[in-house]
């Protein structure tokens, strides 16, 4: 059963940034006016101890692969790079978003004097009072389409004033609408800035795929350098053994006297190349497992990074013979699969947006703009000034704000108001180079594809035969170690006889030995070059059971 390892890309410091809630909620003011933190926690590495056996740190190759997606730096990296195009998409939704707008002002003014007799006149000095508001709520829908409602009034007064109304208190109601004709008409063309962020989320998507396939990649080839290391090391102890067991021989033909001392410097010169390159085999190993430890993060943990490495995946995948490969089928699913791939057609979406973004630029600028609006009038009303023009006599008659909402919301004084407006450009050489632009992009693109699918037909080809090459040299390492192991039993079965001279021994002694390695190296090979074979046609994180959500 595959392992399924669900990674969720999560900082602290990612989520309390957005501002999720709306006007009037509580928590819309705890997220806009709370301090911003900007302390971020990473988290220590998780796991490890789970799989801590006798004092080892015991792995196979799927629960290392676990500790990797949980535990290593470019993996989290890669996790939290799709937030960007996440917020890109939030960013492109705040076109349509309400704003409410609210405005409130005073001025109070006294008139400069104009001449010496009316500045000694007191009473002919005009101060004057005005104290506008409003509140107005607008928003842009997605077909394009403005709407606003806007509630006004004013309250005014003046000394010396002929108006009926002093102080005056004004109230109005208006709801006006804007509606794109040509350009910037539809939901189609008004979401494709939208669409555009929708698209580089996908685009982000694959190329997050891609860059994941590149660090498992390099992590499970980590492992199985570990492995090659260990089993080179058990190939130069084994040769060692050969070495010194051999030196023993020949001592006991020296101490009985059959044996020149001159010949014990050969066997003496195998034992001290053979520890050399056990010492070579450790140092390789001790490389290797650090490097193995950065993979997974334990190098982050004192005490995990100290314990010793036991790899518990077998080598040897059995027969080559059994592992069989169609390349015109790889290629296929290379083809279909690969996230460099998917990218690319990606793009050409993204182009097309370009394009229909582009041809709604040439289009000219018709607009219908329309509005309704209520009117209402109240105050102190002052029949004095109606007097003068030959009325009864002067009274004032009391009122206020609820006269003129009253007239407001009674309708009896609208005014409606209706507009065409046409912007036609005679001509419009920037929106035709953005036009041809978007077009010469798209063809760019489209070559891009062809020339990622040949890229990745070649590469998979390439890996396939380096597999088909593998299985080849490990088939031919095997026979050559059968045969190498059959000339030493020969070789030492002479030298017993006295037929044969101790260098030919040694030589077969290390010979046995590169054959031993040559194997172990083409055993590992094979198995690099399948991963090879997985990264390129983008099957390596399923093969893996690895799902990133």
């Amino acid at each position: 059963m595959l392992f399924r390892s669900l990674i969720t890309a999560s900082l602290s410091a990612v989520c309390v940034l957005a501002q999720v809630s709306s006007f009037p909620k509580a928590s819309y003011f705890r997220e806009t006016y709370g301090k911003a933190k900007t302390k971020v926690e990473l988290k220590n590495p998780v796991r490890l101890k789970d799989f801590v056996a006798d004092g080892k740190l015991e792995l196979s190759l799927k629960n290392y692969l676990a500790l990797v997606m949980a535990n290593n730096t470019d993996v989290q990296l890669q996790l939290i790079s799709l937030e960007i195009p996440k917020t890109n998409i939030l960013q492109q939704y705040g076109a349509w978003d309400p704003k409410a707008t609210a405005q409130f002002s005073t001025t109070r003014a006294t008139t400069i004097p104009t001449n010496a007799t009316t500045a000694q006149n007191a009473a002919s000095l005009t101060k004057s009072l005005a104290q506008p508001y409003s509140l107005q709520y607008t928003q842009t829908l997605p077909e394009g389409l403005q709407y606003t409602a806007q509630f006004a009034g004013a309250k005014t007064s003046q000394t010396n004033s002929f108006n009926n109304y002093n102080p005056a208190l004004t109230a109005n109601l208006r709801v006006s609408v804007t509606q794109p004709l040509l350009q910037n008409r539809g939901s189609y063309v008004n979401r494709i800035p939208l669409m555009v962020a929708q698209v580089g989320l996908k685009m982000s998507e694959s190329q997050q795929t891609q860059q994941l396939l590149t660090l498992i990649n390099t992590a499970e080839t980590a492992y199985w350098n570990v492995i090659s290391a260990r089993e080179n090391l058990k190939v130069a102890d084994s040769g060692r053994t050969n070495a010194d067991e051999f030196l023993k021989y020949m001592q006991k033909q020296l101490d009985l006297g059959a044996l020149s001392p001159l010949d014990i410097y050969n066997p003496q010169q195998s034992l001290a190349a053979a520890d050399l390159t056990v010492s070579q085999a450790k140092f390789n190993l001790l490389q290797a497992e650090d490097a193995l430890r950065h993979q997974m993060g334990a190098d982050l943990d004192p005490e995990i990074r100290q314990l010793p490495i036991n790899l518990t995946e077998p080598v040897d995948l059995g027969p080559a013979d059994s592992i069989s490969v169609d390349a015109e089928r790889e290629v296929s699913k290379a083809v279909m699969n690969h996230p460099a791939i998917l990218q690319a057609l990606e793009k050409l979406d993204s182009d097309d947006l370009g394009i229909q973004s582009a041809k709604n630029g040439l289009l000219p600028n018709l607009s219908l703009s329309m509005y309704y609006q209520a009117n209402g009038t109240g105050g102190v009303y002052d029949s004095a000034h109606s007097t003068l023009l030959g009325g009864g006599p002067a009274s004032m008659i009391p009122g206020g704000i609820g006269d003129a909402l009253g007239q407001m919301f009674g309708f009896g004084y609208p005014t409606y108001f209706a507009s065409l407006n046409l912007t036609l450009p005679i001509r419009n050489r920037a929106a035709s180079a953005v036009m041809a632009t978007a077009l010469v992009q798209k063809k760019a693109d489209a070559l891009n594809l062809r020339n990622q699918q040949q890229a990745i037909r070649l590469n998979t080809l390439t890996a396939v035969t380096r597999l088909e090459g593998a299985k080849e040299q490990l088939k031919l390492a095997k026979i050559q170690l059968d045969f190498a192991q059959k000339n030493l039993d020969a070789e030492n079965t002479k030298f017993q006889l006295g037929t044969e001279i101790n260098q030919n021994v040694i030589n077969a002694q290390q010979v046995l030995v590169q054959a031993q390695s040559a194997v172990v190296t083409n055993q590992v090979g094979v198995r690099l070059n399948l991963l090879n074979l997985l990264t390129q046609t983008g099957e390596l994180l399923d093969e893996r059971g690895i799902v990133v959500k």
